[in-house]
């Protein structure tokens, strides 16, 4: 079995596509929330996700695209941006956004967008933090997104691990319990402009994190024509 996660793909319509295209035929697609703010396409990205089935869960920027009030904590590029998403999200987008549950389990597997004890706004970002999410998970794998950065922490012993995932690397969880992060599809923050994905077998435990080239210069192209802030389209040249 072949799932295709996703997170973060923030209205890049071009990234997700590279993304589906390197993904290869797989069973299913999952998201893990904030798929608008930021770039600019997001009726194209909910548009390409309802095509292909995908399921997932609410990020703060999909809870901010429907008039939460998520939005008053962005900085002010994104706000901006989101403001600008409000303006020209379809209804049946909307409609789609609005729908999405905070959390989601799958095949055994929890689907939050922040962490399991704060699915919408928690940065899991240190040992400790990780610690106490695999503490409240309800199962023994969780996905989540949130920071942009493809890592998995793991309890191995009473300790809580890191691992980095690099393009190509494999996690072989065992009975291990892990929260594991895909990176982002549409705006990665870890140092590489590649969109970051994974596939991940639930059966057989099996995680393997990927990248994927996208024209990134198209993009921020569409961005400034858009009149979206110049400081989002240049950051995705460095995956920053």
């Amino acid at each position: 079995m072949r799932i295709a996660v996703l997170s973060d793909i923030h209205s890049n319509l071009v990234a997700l596509d590279a993304v589906l295209a390197a993904a290869g035929p797989v069973d299913g697609v999952w998201h893990l929330g904030d798929v608008v703010g930021y770039g600019p396409d997001p009726n194209g990205v909910v548009g390409r996700l309802r095509e292909v089935g995908a399921v997932g869960v609410r990020g703060n920027h999909d809870a901010a695209a429907v008039g939460g009030s998520e939005i008053e904590w962005f900085n002010p590029d994104a706000r901006r941006a989101m403001e600008w998403t409000r303006g020209v999200l379809a209804p049946d987008a909307r409609d789609w956004l609005e729908a999405l549950p905070e959390r989601r389990t799958e095949s055994g597997i929890e689907l939050v967008h922040g962490s399991p004890r704060q699915p919408i706004w928690e940065y899991v970002m240190s040992a400790a933090s990780a610690g106490a999410n695999l503490e409240r998970l309800g199962t023994a794998i969780g996905l989540h997104g949130h920071t942009h950065v493809p890592v998995a922490w793991l309890s191995v012993g009473g300790d809580v691990q890191l691992l980095r995932g690099g393009d190509g690397d494999t996690l072989e969880l065992g009975d291990r319990r892990a929260l594991v992060n895909p990176g982002s599809v549409g705006q990665p923050r870890d140092g590489d402009p590649t969109a970051a994905f994974l596939i991940l077998d639930p059966k057989a435990g099996l995680i393997e994190w990927h990248r994927a080239a996208y024209d990134v210069a198209a993009v921020q192209a569409a961005m400034r024509a858009a009149g979206l802030p110049p400081s989002l389209a240049n950051r995705l040249s460095r995956g920053v």
